[in-house]
């Protein structure tokens, strides 16, 4: 071979020797390598599937596994109560919204049915919410403490004047099984002559009766809470003339003083007005899920156009 020959050749014989001595090499890291990994016993396995490793029983849950919260009874005022309050209470956080707006727009809960009106409230949570609720005393209208402190003034000078030992002054006579009262007529004195009223359910009646506007109906006694069913046959309805609301010229916070009128019946109201023009007639909202036919029957005698 000629020198080119030769160093070709010398070459070839080098690289061969290299890829041998590499090969060599890389068994012996090999099985390092092997003898490093820890035995396949001291990896856990799942109990349905021993194949299988599985997380430690002491690692952390998903960040998602978020316990419930679970739901508390407490006495709670609805126009104080924080939304932490109530969140324990079971409210969703929307209802809690709701009611934060309802208080920030002027709305007070005067009594425990004001509570019922919360917009997604079913009837299971407000009979369970119910016996929790306490109303301050705060937050009745200003007139009752008029009237409160004229009833004491009225008991001193009856005390004074020696009327105060005349028991008919406080157990006044009660009338027969065939005598009626004419409902939106009858003061207080009156009132408490039907058996099953007192003092109590007779300024219920005159508060409730100015409240709606005037009596249409006996039932309606049955909205104030607890009355006494076998007082209600003693009442009776003459010459009803209700006082009337102008659906087409009060504004959203003048319809809502209705007791039969909440926030949304109010706003349909105003924003039909504003879409279709003056209403002719209740029916013409009864395409309205807050005016169902039982709701319209309820409030027509209520209303003028």
């Amino acid at each position: 071979m000629n020198r080119n020959d030769r160093r070709i050749a010398l070459g070839a014989v080098c690289v061969g020797l290299l890829a041998l001595l590499g090969l060599w090499l890389g068994g012996e890291t090999g099985l390092d390598m092997t003898n490093a990994i820890a035995p396949s016993d001291s990896i856990p396995t799942s109990p349905t599937n021993p194949n299988s490793p599985t997380t430690p029983t002491n690692a952390p849950s998903p960040y998602y596994a978020v316990p419930s919260q679970a739901v508390e009874r407490f006495p709670f005022d609805p126009n104080t109560a924080d939304s932490t309050q109530l969140l324990r209470l079971g409210l969703q956080p929307w209802q809690v919204r709701n009611i934060y707006k309802y208080r920030a727009r002027g709305g007070i809960y005067r009594k425990k049915e004001d509570f019922a009106q919360l917009y997604g409230l079913t009837v299971k949570q407000y009979r369970e919410l119910e016996p929790y609720i306490r109303i301050s005393k705060d937050y009745l209208p200003a007139s009752t403490l008029v009237e409160s402190r004229g009833n004491r003034n009225e008991a001193i000078d009856r005390k004074n004047s020696g009327e105060g030992r005349d028991t008919t002054l406080r157990y006044p006579v009660k009338i027969g099984e065939n005598e009626h009262i004419v409902l939106n007529t009858a003061d207080t004195t009156e009132l408490r002559r039907v058996p099953g009223i007192g003092p109590y359910y007779a300024k219920e009646i005159v508060r409730h009766g100015k409240w709606l506007g005037g009596y249409v109906s006996v039932n309606q006694l049955d909205e104030i809470e607890n009355f006494p069913q076998e007082a209600k046959k003693y009442f009776v309805i003459q010459h009803a003339s209700p006082k009337k609301l102008n659906v087409n010229k009060l504004s959203l916070q003048e319809l809502r003083k209705h007791p039969y009128i909440n926030y949304y019946m109010a706003k349909t109201i105003v924003d039909y007005r504003r879409l279709h023009g003056p209403i002719k007639s209740l029916e013409d909202l009864r395409l309205s899920k807050d005016f169902p036919p039982e709701v319209i029957k309820r409030l027509t005698p209520y209303v003028e156009y």
